[in-house]
């Protein structure tokens, strides 16, 4: 295989794969398959990152017609790390996944599980790495929709009405976004990135071109889940068999992060649209309320995937508010949070899909006494909690510390001291499920429980460990997401 070609292989592997999983009909055979496209493509996508940090940025023109006339995937450090992430949280979610979706989807279902996965996969993987903005609504079309099948697959009937909600949010949100393509479209003549970069400082200060900055920036606030156009979210997580959830909550929201990065630093990079117009203050309002916000209600859920949604929404805030800074540590630091929330988070899921498998609820009475019946799940769950809470030797940590330290850098230190009171109401919720397991006893009428099959443990603790290995050692990470927010902001890194 030629490492030219692995751009367009690793998005095109998972879709080609898919409508096989169809054909097999059966859910072992479709795993397999699954499983080794998926893992192919994260060896890919490895591979590309490792070409572009040695030698720059990857232009690859599909059927070789250049831009902007033909489509081009532009790979820098930015989509070459998203690109990792992804395919990462996949190879991992699907050893977990076999026996998780056995338990959670219907037996005559599972090969259609697998079947959108593989969709949603290679729709997400092709949003990081293309340089078209209308391809990019495609592939945004293709993760959308697998997923709006995904969540449905779930046991649970409210899983249907949850679904639904996401489809006509996702709609509103993917409408937006074209539309504020089309304006650019018109105004500029081009739909590729690069080249909308070029021209956009032209007629930058146009009606046009501002209502289609309007248009993209709360049709993709839609697809992130920023508050307050986040009500989708809640249930969509809440609802979704336990696999899915693990997937979405570590890549979807990611993905449109970093679309929110390319239309803010690439395509409007030469405007400075943060402090020219005022993006950058309303953006750092929104990741406030966010913050405080979702941490609060979380405290309140008794539902476990629930409590872990709003802190995901909280968590979006924390990834906002680094790009609002607009400098080059406050990027970084959205950055670095975004892979490092993708770790901590897929963890918990997993711990509490663990859970519901053994339990039948994700309610929080359902811990009680997990500590000790279930001591390796548990031990999993805590330590991603204390990532979420930002404790010293996690990467939650490392990321609260860009964050203030891109605080401070521009002088605003109550803005320090926001990150750092936030961080405490993470402490609650956390808590609430940490007592209950450690600190109660397990009821008699539970019988004897088990700890989760090894398959679903070792991936779980995969992440856990990542956890704690990049919050002590986070050169790497870091030094990655520092030279992507450089190459974003376009400062020689």
């Amino acid at each position: 295989m030629s490492s030219v070609h692995l751009p367009i292989l690793m998005v095109i592997a998972p879709l080609m794969a898919a409508p096989v999983c169809v054909v097999l009909r059966k859910g072992l055979p479709a795993w397999s398959l699954a499983m080794v496209t998926t893992w192919a493509s994260f060896a890919m996508a490895l591979g590309v990152l490792f070409q572009v940090l040695e030698s720059g940025t990857i232009v690859y023109e599909i059927g070789d017609w250049a831009a902007p006339w033909g489509i081009e995937y532009r790979i820098d450090r930015v989509s070459a790390f998203m690109a990792v992430i992804v395919a990462g949280i996949g190879s991992v979610a699907l050893p977990y996944a076999k026996q998780s979706v056995e338990h959670e989807v219907g037996i005559h279902r599972i090969y259609l599980f697998y079947t959108m996965f593989l969709l949603c996969l290679s729709g997400l993987m092709g949003i990081a790495v293309t340089g078209d903005a209308f391809n990019l609504f495609v592939f945004l079309e293709i993760s959308s929709l697998s997923s709006y099948v995904l969540i449905s697959l779930a046991s649970d009937r409210r899983a249907l009405t949850a679904a639904y909600r996401y489809l006509i949010m996702g709609t509103i949100g993917a409408t937006f976004y074209i539309i504020g393509v089309g304006m650019m479209y018109m105004m500029t003549g081009t739909l590729n990135l690069h080249d909308l970069a070029q021209r956009i400082p032209d007629v930058a200060d146009t009606r046009t071109v501002l209502v289609a900055l309007g248009f993209l920036t709360v049709g993709i606030s839609l697809k992130l889940a920023l508050f307050p156009l986040h009500t989708w979210l809640p249930n969509a997580y809440a609802f979704a068999p336990s696999v899915v959830t693990v997937f979405l909550a570590s890549t979807a929201t990611k993905v449109a992060i970093y679309v929110l990065l390319r239309i803010f630093f690439t395509v409007f990079g030469e405007v400075d649209v943060m402090d020219a117009q005022g993006v950058g203050d309303v953006l750092l309002v929104l990741a406030l309320l966010a913050m405080f916000i979702a941490s609060t209600v979380a405290i309140f859920q008794d539902n476990v995937k629930r409590l872990l949604a709003f802190s995901s929404l909280a968590q979006v805030g924390y990834m906002i508010l680094g790009i609002s800074l607009a400098t080059v540590t406050g990027v970084a630091g959205g950055i670095i949070h975004l892979y490092n929330h993708a770790i901590m988070k897929g963890a918990l899921f997993m711990a509490v899909g663990c859970v519901f498998m053994r339990t039948g609820s994700v309610r929080v009475e359902a811990f009680t006494g997990l500590g000790r019946a279930m001591p390796v799940t548990m031990a999993a769950f805590v330590v991603g909690g204390l990532s979420l809470i930002g404790v010293p030797a996690t990467v939650g940590f490392i990321s609260k510390w860009y964050l203030i330290q891109a605080a401070l850098e521009k002088g605003a230190w109550p803005l320090a001291v926001l990150i750092l009171l936030s961080s405490l109401l993470a402490i609650v919720y956390v808590w609430r499920v940490v007592e209950v397991a450690y600190f109660r006893p397990l009821p008699g009428f539970r019988g004897e429980i088990s700890e989760a099959p090894l398959a679903m443990l070792l991936p779980m603790w995969f992440l856990a460990g990542c956890s704690i290995y990049f919050g002590i050692d986070a050169s790497t990470t870091f030094g990655i997401a520092h030279d992507a927010a450089a190459t974003l902001l376009g400062i020689k890194p």
